[in-house]
C-alpha cells in the first residue's frame, strides 16, 4: 500500500510583520503567528481537507503548533509534539537557547495536543545545519516507518521541511524544494521508493511571500 507524508512550513510568523516585537517579547525565539498567518493556516486546513491523514506531528514551537492546530481542527486530529521537526538551533540566529512553553501550558491552549505521545529524535541547541539536516531526516524516516501505511502531516519550518524532504527522497530535493510559507510538500511512497510530488505548493493560499526567509 502506498503512504503519502505531508510536510507543510507554519505560516507567516509576527515578527515577519513587526521586527520590533522582538524587542521586548518574553520567548523572542519562540514568535506566534502574525494576523495574516493564522488566514495562512486556515487556508492549509481547507487545502487538506478530505485528504487521507491519520496523524499530524508537529514541531514544538508555537507557530508551528497554531499551524497544526488550525488543520486538526478540521480534521478533527490530534497533535504529536516532536522535537525532531523543531527550528535549526543555529547559534547565529539565536544567541541562547530558545525558549518555549511547555507540553503541559501548550496542552491548556490547545487541547487536540495528545499528552500520551514521547517525541522520538532529540534535539540539543547549538546545531550545525549538518546536524539539523541529519536528525530532520532522520525523525521523517522514524515516522513513516513507525505509522506506515497510514498518511501522516509532518509541520515544521523551512529548514526541518527541507531536512525532512531530504531524508525522504534524497538530495534532489535540496534543488527542487521551495520551503515557503506555509507550503505544502507532498511525497509518496512507491516502494522501495520515495517519490516527490508537491515541492512547496503555495496554490491554497491568497497571500505568498516574494522573498522565501528562513529567519
Amino acid at each position: 500500500m502506498n503512504q503519502i507524508v505531508w510536510i507543510a512550513r507554519h505560516a507567516n510568523r509576527l515578527d515577519f510583520v513587526n521586527p520590533d516585537w522582538f524587542l521586548t517579547a518574553e520567548r523572542r525565539y519562540d514568535p506566534p503567528l502574525s494576523e495574516d498567518g493564522m488566514v495562512q493556516a486556515q487556508q492549509l486546513a481547507k487545502r487538506l481537507k478530505g485528504e487521507n491523514i491519520a496523524h499530524i506531528f508537529a514541531s514544538p514551537f508555537l507557530r508551528t503548533v497554531q499551524t497544526a492546530n488550525a488543520v486538526a481542527e478540521v480534521l478533527d486530529l490530534p497533535i504529536k509534539l516532536e522535537t525532531g521537526l523543531s527550528e535549526w538551533l543555529n547559534i547565529v540566529w539565536m544567541t541562547e537557547e530558545p525558549q518555549r512553553l511547555s507540553t503541559r501550558v501548550l496542552a491548556e491552549l490547545f487541547p487536540r495536543i495528545d499528552t500520551s505521545y514521547t517525541s522520538r529524535i532529540a534535539v540539543n541547541y547549538p546545531e550545525t545545519y549538518e546536524k539539523m539536516q541529519e536528525r530532520s531526516g532522520q525523525t521523517a524516516r522514524c515516522l513513516t516507518t513507525e505509522f506506515s501505511p497510514e498518511d501522516i502531516l509532518l509541520v515544521g519550518h523551512g529548514a526541518s521541511v527541507l531536512g525532512a524532504t531530504i531524508g525522504l527522497v534524497g538530495e534532489i530535493a535540496r534543488t527542487e524544494v521551495k520551503a515557503s510559507l506555509c507550503s505544502l510538500v507532498k511525497v509518496v511512497r512507491q516502494h522501495p521508493e520515495w517519490l516527490l510530488e508537491l515541492k512547496g505548493d503555495t496554490s491554497h493560499l491568497t497571500q505568498v511571500e516574494e522573498v522565501i526567509r528562513f529567519n
